[in-house]
């Protein structure tokens, strides 16, 4: 007589034969990481890390957004960068690198969870970091997920079973993403205890990636140089690996600010390249440009001085903003473009000193007060911001501004990872 247990093992061996059939034979795209992505901007919790007032306006320029960091995140500046930056305007979704960074909440924000396993580290890194993520899933995620959907307690046994059923189903749901890194200097490397001596040659890379895609399932393979460029090396690994692989996505990430190195990894097999501290980046230099426009433009300069003050005052051409914008091959004339994201950000800067001289004559008590101004005022980087996030998020973000100033309760968008702040009266 069959088994229940055989029963499912049989079941279990149809669901991954028809799996592997649809990947090898009938060559199904299954992988949940969408092809068409080729531009990622990785964007760091870490509350040093600023996004621009504007940023919904760069962000229309990548594929997806991807929140994580090695130093000082945390469960709580996860969410709040998830808040700021899931679905405006592109997808964003998780890697975290610790189990505590990931929580109900972002898991309800990402569009899915990246699980990191580095191919070149230390075992810790492979298993260690993820035995104790699926123990945080299984223990602390999964029971307080069903304990707010459950109307009344079903007992310890039947709840444990729903957690370990819960803890498989995200862990199923999750993308594994298989690290090989090559800056032994990084953050990144340190973390997975990543030595000179782990350093992967262009068919070592290959095997280990083929281990990842074949035995692992890591949908993604992600070449990592963490902040620097990995040049003729890291082309000759790409091209390596990328004949490999048959279903994972390959990505590059490392040094990238400018056109010709990011079409160079292309070029080489990378389905994608992952842009980071050339953003946060972004935020610093535009903050420094405003606080001069504001010394040396009137509050109601019109779009016109604003241009001239900017092209005087501003290498718009070595800037950061153009340097981002850049590393996606596809955006035309990126440094006009940053010249019209710069214009925009000064003028809305401007605009709002002007209507801070109205409401510091009649401090607002409430955010709706707040809201009331802004929307009579004219503030030039709302239409932009709109089109591209499709709903007025920068007057959220200048709410919460002003709000802060004035020691108004607020409970809206965390604006504190915004690099632009208002000294409180």
């Amino acid at each position: 007589m069959t088994s229940i247990e055989d029963i499912a093992r049989r079941l279990d061996s149809a669901a991954a034969a028809v799996k592997f059939g649809g990947r090898t034979l009938l060559h199904l795209d299954t992988n949940p990481v969408p092809d068409d992505w080729t531009h990622i901007t990785k964007i760091d919790p870490e509350d040093e890390k600023q996004l621009p007032l504007c940023y919904p306006l760069y962000l229309q320029h990548t594929s997806a957004v991807e929140v994580g960091g090695s130093k000082d995140v945390t469960g709580n500046n996860t969410e709040e960068t998830l808040e700021l930056t899931a679905d405006k305007p592109v997808p964003a979704f998780q890697e975290p690198s610790g189990p505590s960074h990931v929580t109900d909440r972002t898991r309800d924000l990402a569009a899915f969870l990246a699980i990191p396993e580095v191919l070149n580290g230390d075992a810790e890194a492979l298993v260690g970091q993820l035995g104790a993520g699926v123990e945080h899933i299984r223990d602390e995620i999964a029971p307080k997920m069903i304990a707010e959907r459950l109307p009344i307690g079903l007992g310890e046994t039947v709840e444990d079973r729903l957690a370990d059923f819960a803890a498989t189903w995200m862990l199923e749901e999750a993308v594994f993403e298989a690290y090989i890194i090559m800056n032994p200097d990084s953050a990144a490397a340190r973390e997975a205890n990543v030595t000179e001596d782990d350093m992967l040659d262009p068919l070592a890379a290959k095997q280990r990636a083929l281990a990842a895609e074949r035995h692992l399932e890591s949908e993604l393979v992600y070449l990592e140089y963490s902040g620097t460029f990995g040049g003729e090396e890291a082309e000759a690994i790409l091209e390596s690996v990328s004949e490999g692989l048959a279903w994972s996505q390959l990505w590059y990430g490392g040094g990238l600010d400018d056109r010709e190195n990011a079409r160079r990894m292309l070029d080489a097999g990378a389905d994608a390249i992952v842009v980071g501290n050339i953003f946060h980046e972004i935020a610093e230099e535009e903050l420094a440009v405003a606080e001069d426009a504001v010394a040396d433009l009137d509050f109601d300069a019109d779009r016109s001085t604003v241009e001239e003050w900017v092209e005087e005052n501003v290498d718009v051409e070595g800037s950061c903003a153009a340097s981002y914008l850049s590393t996606n091959v596809d955006v035309p004339s990126p440094t006009d473009r940053a010249r019209r994201y710069l214009v925009t950000t000064v003028r809305t800067w401007l605009a709002v000193q002007r209507l801070l001289e109205e409401l510091d004559a009649d401090p607002p008590s409430a955010t709706g007060e707040i809201r009331r101004s802004l929307g009579d005022a004219a503030i030039p980087g709302r239409t932009p911001v709109t089109d591209a996030a499709d709903e007025d998020l920068l007057t959220d973000v200048l709410v919460g501004i002003l709000a802060r100033r004035y020691g108004v309760e607020y409970d809206g968008l965390p604006v504190e990872h915004v690099s632009f702040e208002l000294s409180e009266l």
